[in-house]
Protein backbone atom coordinates (compact mmCIF):
# COMPACT_ATOMS: atom_id res chain seq x y z
CA UNK A 1 0.00 0.00 0.00
CA UNK A 2 1.35 3.42 -1.01
CA UNK A 3 0.77 6.07 1.63
CA UNK A 4 1.24 9.83 1.67
CA UNK A 5 2.05 11.42 5.02
CA UNK A 6 1.26 15.14 5.28
CA UNK A 7 3.51 16.80 7.84
CA UNK A 8 1.65 20.02 8.65
CA UNK A 9 4.18 21.45 11.11
CA UNK A 10 3.69 24.87 9.50
CA UNK A 11 0.03 24.44 8.63
CA UNK A 12 -1.64 23.36 5.43
CA UNK A 13 -3.23 25.21 2.51
CA UNK A 14 -4.49 24.09 -0.88
CA UNK A 15 -1.62 25.53 -2.91
CA UNK A 16 0.95 24.13 -0.46
CA UNK A 17 -0.57 20.66 -0.87
CA UNK A 18 -0.48 20.72 -4.67
CA UNK A 19 3.07 22.09 -4.65
CA UNK A 20 4.30 19.42 -2.22
CA UNK A 21 2.79 16.62 -4.32
CA UNK A 22 4.38 18.02 -7.49
CA UNK A 23 7.68 18.33 -5.62
CA UNK A 24 7.30 14.65 -4.64
CA UNK A 25 6.95 13.58 -8.27
CA UNK A 26 3.41 14.20 -9.54
CA UNK A 27 3.87 15.08 -13.27
CA UNK A 28 3.14 18.78 -13.66
CA UNK A 29 2.20 18.66 -17.37
CA UNK A 30 -0.36 15.89 -16.83
CA UNK A 31 -1.77 17.70 -13.83
CA UNK A 32 -2.17 20.93 -15.82
CA UNK A 33 -4.06 19.13 -18.60
CA UNK A 34 -6.55 17.91 -16.03
CA UNK A 35 -6.91 21.35 -14.45
CA UNK A 36 -7.36 23.00 -17.86
CA UNK A 37 -10.41 20.79 -18.40
CA UNK A 38 -12.15 22.62 -15.53
CA UNK A 39 -12.44 25.52 -18.01
CA UNK A 40 -11.72 28.19 -15.41
CA UNK A 41 -9.45 30.13 -17.79
CA UNK A 42 -6.62 29.92 -15.26
CA UNK A 43 -2.95 29.42 -16.05
CA UNK A 44 -0.63 27.42 -13.80
CA UNK A 45 3.00 27.69 -12.76
CA UNK A 46 5.17 25.62 -10.45
CA UNK A 47 8.52 27.12 -9.52
CA UNK A 48 11.37 26.29 -7.19
CA UNK A 49 11.86 28.59 -4.23
CA UNK A 50 13.14 28.49 -0.64
CA UNK A 51 11.39 28.84 2.70
CA UNK A 52 13.54 29.18 5.79
CA UNK A 53 16.53 28.09 3.73
CA UNK A 54 14.75 24.89 2.63
CA UNK A 55 14.26 24.13 -1.09
CA UNK A 56 10.57 23.84 -1.95
CA UNK A 57 8.09 24.24 -4.81
CA UNK A 58 5.43 26.92 -5.04
CA UNK A 59 2.22 26.40 -7.03
CA UNK A 60 0.58 29.45 -8.59
CA UNK A 61 -2.87 29.82 -10.15
CA UNK A 62 -3.14 32.92 -12.35
CA UNK A 63 -6.56 34.12 -13.50
CA UNK A 64 -8.55 37.27 -14.06
CA UNK A 65 -10.33 38.29 -10.86
CA UNK A 66 -14.05 37.61 -10.91
CA UNK A 67 -16.59 39.14 -8.55
CA UNK A 68 -19.32 36.55 -8.95
CA UNK A 69 -20.07 34.02 -6.24
CA UNK A 70 -20.31 30.28 -6.76
CA UNK A 71 -22.63 27.84 -5.05
CA UNK A 72 -21.84 24.20 -4.32
CA UNK A 73 -23.93 22.68 -7.17
CA UNK A 74 -22.13 24.81 -9.77
CA UNK A 75 -18.72 23.78 -8.44
CA UNK A 76 -19.71 20.11 -8.38
CA UNK A 77 -20.82 20.35 -12.02
CA UNK A 78 -17.44 21.85 -12.96
CA UNK A 79 -15.66 18.96 -11.26
CA UNK A 80 -17.90 16.33 -12.86
CA UNK A 81 -17.21 17.75 -16.34
CA UNK A 82 -13.42 17.70 -15.88
CA UNK A 83 -11.35 15.29 -17.98
CA UNK A 84 -9.81 13.44 -15.05
CA UNK A 85 -10.45 9.94 -13.64
CA UNK A 86 -13.46 9.25 -11.43
CA UNK A 87 -11.56 8.74 -8.17
CA UNK A 88 -10.03 12.24 -7.97
CA UNK A 89 -13.36 13.70 -9.15
CA UNK A 90 -15.20 11.97 -6.32
CA UNK A 91 -12.58 12.98 -3.76
CA UNK A 92 -12.66 16.62 -4.87
CA UNK A 93 -16.46 16.63 -4.67
CA UNK A 94 -16.27 15.20 -1.14
CA UNK A 95 -13.81 17.93 -0.11
CA UNK A 96 -16.10 20.69 -1.40
CA UNK A 97 -19.13 19.10 0.26
CA UNK A 98 -17.25 19.07 3.57
CA UNK A 99 -16.18 22.67 3.02
CA UNK A 100 -19.73 23.78 2.28
CA UNK A 101 -21.00 22.09 5.45
CA UNK A 102 -18.36 23.92 7.52
CA UNK A 103 -19.18 27.29 5.94
CA UNK A 104 -22.89 26.71 6.55
CA UNK A 105 -22.21 25.90 10.19
CA UNK A 106 -19.87 28.87 10.67
CA UNK A 107 -22.33 31.40 9.21
CA UNK A 108 -25.58 29.71 10.32
CA UNK A 109 -27.09 29.44 6.84
CA UNK A 110 -28.49 26.45 4.90
CA UNK A 111 -25.89 24.68 2.82
CA UNK A 112 -27.68 25.53 -0.44
CA UNK A 113 -27.33 29.24 0.38
CA UNK A 114 -23.59 29.16 1.09
CA UNK A 115 -21.76 31.63 -1.15
CA UNK A 116 -18.23 30.47 -1.81
CA UNK A 117 -16.07 33.57 -1.52
CA UNK A 118 -12.40 32.91 -0.73
CA UNK A 119 -12.82 29.12 -0.80
CA UNK A 120 -14.90 29.19 -3.98
CA UNK A 121 -12.46 31.29 -5.98
CA UNK A 122 -10.83 29.79 -9.05
CA UNK A 123 -7.57 29.15 -7.25
CA UNK A 124 -9.24 27.12 -4.51
CA UNK A 125 -11.20 25.03 -7.01
CA UNK A 126 -7.95 24.31 -8.84
CA UNK A 127 -6.11 23.63 -5.57
CA UNK A 128 -8.64 21.05 -4.39
CA UNK A 129 -8.99 19.29 -7.73
CA UNK A 130 -5.22 19.54 -8.24
CA UNK A 131 -4.45 17.92 -4.88
CA UNK A 132 -6.88 15.05 -5.48
CA UNK A 133 -5.61 14.48 -9.02
CA UNK A 134 -1.94 14.64 -7.92
CA UNK A 135 -2.57 11.94 -5.30
CA UNK A 136 -4.07 9.79 -8.06
CA UNK A 137 -1.08 10.39 -10.34
CA UNK A 138 1.25 9.30 -7.52
CA UNK A 139 -0.83 6.11 -7.02
CA UNK A 140 -1.44 6.97 -3.37
CA UNK A 141 -3.78 4.52 -1.66
CA UNK A 142 -4.04 6.23 1.71
CA UNK A 143 -3.35 9.69 3.16
CA UNK A 144 -2.22 10.18 6.76
CA UNK A 145 -1.68 13.53 8.44
CA UNK A 146 0.21 14.90 11.43
CA UNK A 147 -1.33 17.10 14.09
CA UNK A 148 -1.99 20.45 12.38
CA UNK A 149 -0.36 23.78 13.26
CA UNK A 150 -3.17 26.31 12.77
CA UNK A 151 -1.24 29.50 13.66
CA UNK A 152 -2.63 32.29 15.84
CA UNK A 153 -3.74 35.91 15.79
CA UNK A 154 -6.34 37.13 13.30
CA UNK A 155 -7.03 36.90 9.57
CA UNK A 156 -8.67 39.39 7.22
CA UNK A 157 -11.58 37.83 5.30
CA UNK A 158 -14.53 39.02 3.25
CA UNK A 159 -16.53 38.84 6.47
CA UNK A 160 -14.04 41.10 8.28
CA UNK A 161 -11.30 40.34 10.79
CA UNK A 162 -11.70 36.86 12.27
CA UNK A 163 -9.69 34.94 14.88
CA UNK A 164 -7.31 32.14 13.86
CA UNK A 165 -8.31 29.44 13.23
CA UNK A 166 -11.11 30.95 11.16
CA UNK A 167 -14.60 29.69 12.07
CA UNK A 168 -14.86 27.36 9.07
CA UNK A 169 -11.38 25.99 9.75
CA UNK A 170 -12.24 25.39 13.41
CA UNK A 171 -15.46 23.62 12.41
CA UNK A 172 -13.59 21.39 9.96
CA UNK A 173 -10.89 20.47 12.47
CA UNK A 174 -13.28 19.59 15.30
CA UNK A 175 -12.09 16.34 16.85
CA UNK A 176 -8.69 16.49 15.12
CA UNK A 177 -5.36 17.22 16.87
CA UNK A 178 -4.28 20.85 16.38
CA UNK A 179 -1.85 23.26 18.02
CA UNK A 180 -0.43 26.76 17.59
CA UNK A 181 3.26 27.50 17.05
CA UNK A 182 5.25 30.15 15.20
CA UNK A 183 4.22 33.57 13.90
CA UNK A 184 0.87 35.16 14.74
CA UNK A 185 -0.85 34.49 11.42
CA UNK A 186 -3.16 32.01 9.72
CA UNK A 187 -1.14 28.90 8.86
CA UNK A 188 -4.03 26.58 8.03
CA UNK A 189 -6.73 27.73 5.60
CA UNK A 190 -10.26 26.33 5.25
CA UNK A 191 -9.21 24.76 1.93
CA UNK A 192 -6.22 23.03 3.52
CA UNK A 193 -8.28 21.90 6.49
CA UNK A 194 -10.97 20.49 4.20
CA UNK A 195 -8.38 18.51 2.22
CA UNK A 196 -6.87 17.09 5.40
CA UNK A 197 -10.04 16.06 7.21
CA UNK A 198 -11.68 14.64 4.09
CA UNK A 199 -8.76 12.72 2.63
CA UNK A 200 -6.69 11.69 5.67
CA UNK A 201 -7.56 8.29 7.13
CA UNK A 202 -6.03 9.26 10.48
CA UNK A 203 -4.03 11.95 12.29
CA UNK A 204 -0.94 11.35 14.37
CA UNK A 205 2.82 10.76 14.34
CA UNK A 206 4.75 9.45 11.35
CA UNK A 207 3.85 5.77 10.84
CA UNK A 208 6.43 3.04 10.11
CA UNK A 209 7.09 3.40 6.39
CA UNK A 210 9.71 3.05 3.68
CA UNK A 211 10.09 6.49 2.07
CA UNK A 212 10.14 6.49 -1.72
CA UNK A 213 9.88 10.24 -2.31
CA UNK A 214 9.45 13.48 -0.41
CA UNK A 215 8.18 16.89 -1.41
CA UNK A 216 7.96 20.37 0.09
CA UNK A 217 5.17 22.79 -0.80
CA UNK A 218 5.88 26.44 -0.02
CA UNK A 219 3.42 28.78 1.60
CA UNK A 220 3.05 32.31 0.27
CA UNK A 221 5.04 33.96 3.06
CA UNK A 222 8.59 33.35 4.24
CA UNK A 223 9.31 34.07 7.89
CA UNK A 224 12.33 33.44 10.11
CA UNK A 225 12.62 30.60 12.57
CA UNK A 226 10.32 28.19 10.75
CA UNK A 227 10.30 26.87 7.19
CA UNK A 228 6.82 27.73 5.92
CA UNK A 229 6.26 24.49 4.01
CA UNK A 230 4.03 21.45 3.98
CA UNK A 231 6.14 18.30 3.81
CA UNK A 232 4.78 15.23 2.03
CA UNK A 233 6.38 11.80 2.39
CA UNK A 234 5.43 9.12 -0.14
CA UNK A 235 6.20 5.46 0.43
CA UNK A 236 5.04 2.07 1.59
CA UNK A 237 4.04 0.89 5.02
CA UNK A 238 6.88 -0.95 6.75
CA UNK A 239 6.59 -4.02 8.96
CA UNK A 240 8.71 -2.72 11.82
CA UNK A 241 8.07 -2.14 15.47
CA UNK A 242 5.42 0.52 15.84
CA UNK A 243 6.85 3.82 17.11
CA UNK A 244 4.60 6.50 18.52
CA UNK A 245 4.82 9.57 20.69
CA UNK A 246 2.85 9.18 23.91
CA UNK A 247 2.38 11.28 27.01
CA UNK A 248 2.93 10.06 30.56
CA UNK A 249 0.58 11.50 33.19
CA UNK A 250 1.64 10.92 36.80
CA UNK A 251 0.39 11.85 40.24
CA UNK A 252 1.52 10.95 43.79
CA UNK A 253 -1.69 10.32 45.72
CA UNK A 254 -2.39 9.78 49.41
CA UNK A 255 -5.56 9.93 51.49
CA UNK A 256 -7.38 7.86 48.87
CA UNK A 257 -8.99 4.44 49.26
CA UNK A 258 -8.18 1.52 46.92
CA UNK A 259 -11.81 1.46 45.79
CA UNK A 260 -11.63 5.10 44.61
CA UNK A 261 -8.34 4.45 42.80
CA UNK A 262 -9.79 1.35 41.16
CA UNK A 263 -12.80 3.32 39.94
CA UNK A 264 -10.51 6.05 38.58
CA UNK A 265 -8.52 3.38 36.72
CA UNK A 266 -11.70 2.00 35.12
CA UNK A 267 -12.75 5.49 34.00
CA UNK A 268 -9.31 6.21 32.54
CA UNK A 269 -9.31 3.01 30.48
CA UNK A 270 -12.85 3.72 29.27
CA UNK A 271 -11.73 7.23 28.18
CA UNK A 272 -8.92 5.90 25.99
CA UNK A 273 -5.85 5.46 28.21
CA UNK A 274 -3.32 3.08 26.67
CA UNK A 275 -2.25 1.82 30.09
CA UNK A 276 -2.86 2.69 33.74
CA UNK A 277 -0.77 1.45 36.68
CA UNK A 278 -0.87 2.06 40.43
CA UNK A 279 2.35 1.63 42.42
CA UNK A 280 2.66 1.82 46.23
CA UNK A 281 4.78 4.67 47.58
CA UNK A 282 6.18 5.81 50.91
CA UNK A 283 5.61 9.57 50.85
CA UNK A 284 6.74 12.41 53.10
CA UNK A 285 6.11 12.04 56.85
CA UNK A 286 6.09 8.27 56.18
CA UNK A 287 2.58 8.38 54.73
CA UNK A 288 1.50 5.42 52.59
CA UNK A 289 0.55 6.56 49.08
CA UNK A 290 0.24 5.50 45.48
CA UNK A 291 1.87 6.53 42.21
CA UNK A 292 -0.80 6.73 39.52
CA UNK A 293 0.80 6.52 36.06
CA UNK A 294 -1.13 6.80 32.78
CA UNK A 295 0.21 6.22 29.26
CA UNK A 296 -1.91 8.10 26.72
CA UNK A 297 -1.99 9.50 23.22
CA UNK A 298 -1.38 13.27 23.00
CA UNK A 299 -4.95 13.97 21.85
CA UNK A 300 -6.45 12.34 25.00
CA UNK A 301 -4.08 14.08 27.43
CA UNK A 302 -6.43 16.81 28.64
CA UNK A 303 -9.52 14.64 29.00
CA UNK A 304 -7.60 12.03 31.02
CA UNK A 305 -6.02 14.71 33.22
CA UNK A 306 -9.50 16.04 33.95
CA UNK A 307 -10.62 12.56 35.07
CA UNK A 308 -7.66 12.31 37.49
CA UNK A 309 -8.55 15.66 39.06
CA UNK A 310 -12.23 14.71 39.28
CA UNK A 311 -11.82 11.22 40.71
CA UNK A 312 -8.80 11.56 43.05
CA UNK A 313 -7.76 14.08 45.72
CA UNK A 314 -4.52 15.02 43.93
CA UNK A 315 -3.82 18.73 43.45
CA UNK A 316 -1.19 18.36 40.72
CA UNK A 317 0.02 16.22 37.82
CA UNK A 318 3.28 15.64 35.98
CA UNK A 319 2.95 15.34 32.20
CA UNK A 320 5.83 14.54 29.87
CA UNK A 321 6.36 13.01 26.44
CA UNK A 322 7.90 9.63 25.70
CA UNK A 323 8.41 7.37 22.70
CA UNK A 324 6.50 4.11 22.67
CA UNK A 325 7.58 1.17 20.52
CA UNK A 326 5.23 -1.74 20.00
CA UNK A 327 5.82 -5.03 18.22
CA UNK A 328 3.49 -5.71 15.28
CA UNK A 329 0.85 -8.16 16.46
CA UNK A 330 -2.22 -10.00 15.28
CA UNK A 331 -5.14 -11.86 16.84
CA UNK A 332 -5.83 -15.50 16.05
CA UNK A 333 -8.89 -17.47 17.20
CA UNK A 334 -8.22 -20.89 18.77
CA UNK A 335 -10.78 -23.49 19.78
CA UNK A 336 -10.65 -24.86 23.32
CA UNK A 337 -12.94 -27.50 24.89
CA UNK A 338 -14.90 -24.64 26.47
CA UNK A 339 -15.12 -22.24 23.51
CA UNK A 340 -13.21 -19.77 21.32
CA UNK A 341 -10.32 -17.71 22.71
CA UNK A 342 -8.42 -14.95 20.93
CA UNK A 343 -4.64 -15.29 21.05
CA UNK A 344 -2.47 -12.18 20.77
CA UNK A 345 0.60 -13.12 18.69
CA UNK A 346 3.56 -10.75 18.22
CA UNK A 347 6.00 -10.59 15.32
CA UNK A 348 8.75 -12.23 17.40
CA UNK A 349 6.59 -15.29 18.08
CA UNK A 350 5.48 -14.62 21.65
CA UNK A 351 1.79 -15.22 22.38
CA UNK A 352 -0.80 -14.92 25.12
CA UNK A 353 -4.53 -15.63 25.38
CA UNK A 354 -6.91 -12.71 25.89
CA UNK A 355 -7.80 -12.55 29.57
CA UNK A 356 -11.39 -11.38 29.01
CA UNK A 357 -12.14 -14.36 26.73
CA UNK A 358 -10.67 -16.82 29.23
CA UNK A 359 -12.52 -15.27 32.16
CA UNK A 360 -15.83 -15.33 30.28
CA UNK A 361 -15.44 -19.04 29.47
CA UNK A 362 -14.35 -19.87 33.02
CA UNK A 363 -17.40 -18.13 34.50
CA UNK A 364 -19.79 -19.61 31.92
CA UNK A 365 -18.65 -23.21 32.39
CA UNK A 366 -17.69 -23.06 36.08
CA UNK A 367 -14.08 -24.14 35.56
CA UNK A 368 -10.85 -22.64 36.96
CA UNK A 369 -9.47 -19.71 34.98
CA UNK A 370 -5.99 -21.23 34.88
CA UNK A 371 -7.43 -24.33 33.15
CA UNK A 372 -8.95 -22.24 30.34
CA UNK A 373 -5.66 -20.34 29.90
CA UNK A 374 -3.74 -23.62 29.69
CA UNK A 375 -6.22 -25.01 27.16
CA UNK A 376 -5.87 -21.89 24.99
CA UNK A 377 -2.06 -22.08 25.03
CA UNK A 378 -2.17 -25.79 24.18
CA UNK A 379 -4.61 -25.18 21.30
CA UNK A 380 -2.39 -22.47 19.84
CA UNK A 381 0.80 -24.56 20.08
CA UNK A 382 -1.03 -27.50 18.52
CA UNK A 383 -2.16 -25.33 15.59
CA UNK A 384 1.43 -24.19 15.02
CA UNK A 385 2.71 -27.77 14.93
CA UNK A 386 -0.02 -28.78 12.49
CA UNK A 387 0.86 -25.89 10.16
CA UNK A 388 4.54 -26.82 10.29
CA UNK A 389 3.97 -30.55 9.60
CA UNK A 390 4.91 -31.35 5.99
CA UNK A 391 2.25 -33.03 3.91
CA UNK A 392 2.91 -35.80 1.40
Amino acid sequence: MTIAYWDAFSGIAGDMTVAALIDAGAPFDTLVKGLDSLQTGAAFQCEKTTRGGLAASIFKVEFQQQHKHRHLPQILRMIEAAAIPDTPKQNAARVFQRLAEAEAQAHNVPIEKVHFHEVGAVDSICDIVGACYALHLLNVDEVLCSAINVGSGTVQTEHGVLPVPAPATAALLTGKPIYSNGPAMELTTPTGAALAVTLAASFGPLPPMTIRASGYGAGTKDFPGQANVLRVLIGERASVAEAATVVIIEANIDDCTPQVLGYAMDRLFAAGALDVTIQPLLMKKNRQGSLLRIIATPETQESLAAIVFAETPTLGLRIYKAERRVQPREFIDVQTPHGTVKMKVSANGSFAPEYDDCRRLAETHGVPLRDVIAEANFAYLKSIRMNQTPTS
